[in-house]
């Protein structure tokens, strides 16, 4: 293994040359960015008021195929108001997968309610449908609610009021497939989306399958506006009540204050929103970048036993970030220590969310793949090559 992990490093210090010690993913600011701060500045719309955060809300729809699109101040806020909206209250539970970033988990325990974590498909990464079929079938029985029936959880007698699966990496999971079985049980889906602003599963983008979808553009992400997320919708109303709960409720007057619900000041910054402005008019050539990039990973670790993490079947990937599968666990470690001692930014798959201490009484299934997975997957340098 120390021979594939040193060529490996060495390539990737070819396709960074410049880079010392080189990134996981660093943001680009080629395009408009600082003439858009500027023009904040100098007109003093700083704040959530200004045109920057419209533009960046319909060109984000425009992109996506979404009907609406509102801007949030990241994308776990996002996520924590769609599940409100959706429904899901205090102590219900939320089904998604335990191979997933923090965010996703926490966005649930912030409405109150409890994730419940199934396995993800081995080849996506994302949430199986397979699973999630069967944890439904064994583990719930249909109640009557207000003249409709829903799931309800055998061993906790708590509702079961949307299911969030993640597109991970970038790479979409069977989302149809999901949405059947949601359909047939009758639970919302909430798409984490946050990491595929690019990706295109059977041609529809991510995020938009669902009730609703979010996004992210933390820092990190393909684009960035150093913090921010984003709803998609397709449903009016829904995206009317995202507006207004999180710009604090605050009902429309010439000078008055009148506030009608508890809301959240999660509005996006007219700053923010313009640094969004000038990335989404950079986004097709930052992901053919990243695309180009990742068939370049790809070919170098056919050619050197080294399996290279491809977008699924009936996928587009946006390769937000590339990943190698190791042999196992030791492999794994190994090579993190040489990357890392090597100026090279490696990390693994995060830890899986069951085995966090807040999170290690929440109900899951076997994980099979989850926990193979955990002990494989080392994600690698994906920033786009500035040329």
């Amino acid at each position: 293994m120390i021979n594939q992990a040193m060529s490996l490093v060495n390539f990737i210090k070819t396709l960074y040359p410049d880079q010392n010690p080189i990134p996981l993913h660093a943001p680009v600011f080629k395009g408009n960015e600082k003439q858009y701060i500027l023009d904040c500045i100098d007109t003093t719309f700083v704040s959530y008021v200004g045109k920057y955060v419209t533009q960046f809300e319909e060109m984000t729809a425009k992109f996506t195929g979404a009907k609406y699109a509102v801007a949030v101040v990241n994308g776990t806020a996002a996520l924590q108001i769609t599940l409100q909206l959706a429904g899901v209250q205090r102590g219900d539970e939320v089904i998604t997968q335990a191979l997933t970033f923090a965010a996703t988990a926490n966005a649930i325990a912030h409405t109150g309610a409890e994730p419940v974590f199934v396995d993800v498909d081995e080849d996506t990464m994302g949430m199986s449908p397979a699973a999630l079929g069967a944890w439904l079938e064994k583990n719930t029985e249909m109640r009557p609610v207000k003249g409709q029936a829903k799931p309800f959880n055998l061993s906790t007698s708590k509702p079961i009021s949307a299911i969030v699966p993640m597109h991970t990496f970038g790479h979409p999971c069977r989302i149809d497939e999901i949405k059947a079985i949601a359909d047939e049980y009758h639970i919302p889906i909430i798409e984490d989306a946050a990491e595929s602003l690019g990706s295109y599963y059977k041609g529809q983008h991510t995020g938009t399958f669902g009730l609703a979808g979010i996004l992210s553009y933390n820092g990190n992400k393909t684009i960035t506006t150093g913090g921010g997320g984003m709803i998609i919708t397709n449903n009016k109303d829904f995206a009317k009540r995202a507006k207004h709960i999180t710009t604090t409720a605050k009902v429309p007057h010439a000078w008055e204050y009148y506030h009608d619900e508890v809301g959240y000041n999660f509005r996006l910054t007219n700053v923010n929103a313009a640094i969004g402005v000038a990335q989404m008019e950079k986004i097709d050539d930052y992901l053919a970048n990243k695309r180009e990039t990742a068939e370049k990973y790809g070919e170098f670790c056919k050619h050197n036993g080294i399996e290279f993490i491809r977008e699924p079947e009936d996928s587009r990937s946006n390769y937000w970030l590339s990943a190698i599968l190791l042999k196992n666990r030791k492999e794994r470690d190994a090579f993190l220590e040489y990357s890392n001692a090597n100026g090279v930014m490696t990390r693994p798959v995060w830890r899986l969310m069951n085995k966090l201490d807040m999170y290690k009484h929440c109900q899951h299934d076997d994980l099979t793949n989850s926990r193979w997975l955990e002990d494989r997957v080392v994600n690698i340098p994906s920033s786009v090559i500035i040329k």
